[in-house]
């Protein structure tokens, strides 16, 4: 269906990933018109983007990531002398008709890096050092800004790789072991408001008008959509602003209360379309750095997916995690489609065959 000679990207990655960006515009258009046009003016740079990493063949980048990587590294600098203070984060970079946020950029450049350097390199202790010194800076200076979720993302995406680069049972248990042992020290370095949404996931009721009311709130919104929801634009919890950031972080909470569980069960279809052909993308690359770099992208993509779904519904505590696709956000979205482009990118020139 994607032969070397087609315009059009892979398409069980582009027709659900339109369709998850077209619901997104949509809810947020429901709710406030003009902020739906900024999306969905930066949703056709994104598709443009997507394309155009779709038709360059992935060892391209590798002779430059060094360099793009230390350019986003001075860039997250910038932030702190540049950047604005918005609810206690400097995460954006004021550029005129838009803010622009670097962390989501080093996604991509630490996916690249990390399969460049498992594809070189076996996983030996020294190795893994290595690999978490790639990580490591601007995964501290993200955490600086504080951008908890960004820091989760980044460290999960090393996570998923490093597993990826066949590393033995063995050392697996050894990190699990010592990262129980050293989680204690990690709870000191968190801010006050990290540590509460925490210990609220556990019982919000504790506090349901202070650092519990997010998780209530959205809750009940997803509760409250039932089969076949509301109806578009007429959810209660978020229209009324019961429900917080519910064209961000709450977007899925926003979605089945108005679209039910049966617009819920839509959304992870399309969701599970291109996970399952990015898996099948991943077996199918005629290399160890294209197998990599699909492996890495559906590690952020997934990993996204599941801790925005599970603070919706009160599983997991609220990270700041957006929902990949359709929460409000032009650099997140930007990023993701750049990602899915490096995918559609080994469709297109990494198969076996």
């Amino acid at each position: 269906m994607n032969k070397r000679g087609s315009f059009i990207p892979d398409l069980f990655i582009t027709i659900p990933t339109v369709l998850l960006i077209s619901l997104g515009i949509l809810v947020i258009f429901s709710s406030e018109p003009k902020l739906a046009i900024q999306q969905l003016v930066i949703a056709i740079i994104g598709l443009a983007l997507y394309w155009f990493f779709s038709f360059i063949d992935l060892k391209f980048y590798k002779d430059y990531l060094k360099y793009i990587y230390v350019f986003i590294l001075l860039l997250l600098v910038v932030v702190f002398i540049l950047g604005f203070e918005t609810r206690g984060s400097i995460r954006w970079i004021p550029l005129g008709l838009f803010n622009f946020q670097p962390s989501e950029f080093v996604k991509p450049i630490i996916i690249l890096l990390l399969a460049k350097f498992w594809s070189e390199n076996n996983p030996t202790w020294l190795n893994m050092g290595k690999s978490a010194l790639i990580v490591f800076p601007a995964a501290i200076l993200i955490f600086r800004q504080p951008d908890l979720g960004t820091t989760l993302t980044i460290s999960m995406i090393w996570l998923f790789m490093l597993i990826g680069s066949n590393i033995s049972i063995l050392k697996l248990l050894v990190m699990f072991v010592t990262s129980l042992i050293s989680a204690p020290l990690g709870w000191v370095f968190l801010k006050d408001y990290q540590k509460y949404r925490i210990t609220s996931f556990l019982s919000p009721e504790k506090d349901p008008l202070g650092i519990g009311y997010n998780a209530i709130q959205s809750t009940i919104a997803v509760g409250s959509g039932e089969v076949f929801g509301r109806g578009l634009g007429r959810g209660t919890q978020s229209r009324l602003q019961f429900l917080p950031e519910f064209r961000t972080d709450f977007i899925f909470a926003s979605i089945a209360e108005e679209f039910g569980f049966l617009g819920s069960s839509i959304l992870l279809l399309l969701y599970s379309i291109i996970i399952g052909r990015s898996i099948r993308i991943m077996f199918y690359a005629n290399s160890r750095f294209n197998n990599l770099v699909v492996l890495g992208v559906l590690g952020m993509f997934f990993f996204q997916i599941i801790v925005n779904m599970g603070m919706n519904i009160g599983i997991l505590p609220i990270t700041g995690i957006t929902l990949p696709l359709l929460s409000y956000g032009g650099s997140s979205l930007l990023t993701t489609l750049i990602c899915l482009g490096f995918i559609a990118s080994v469709a297109k020139f990494g198969k076996k065959g």
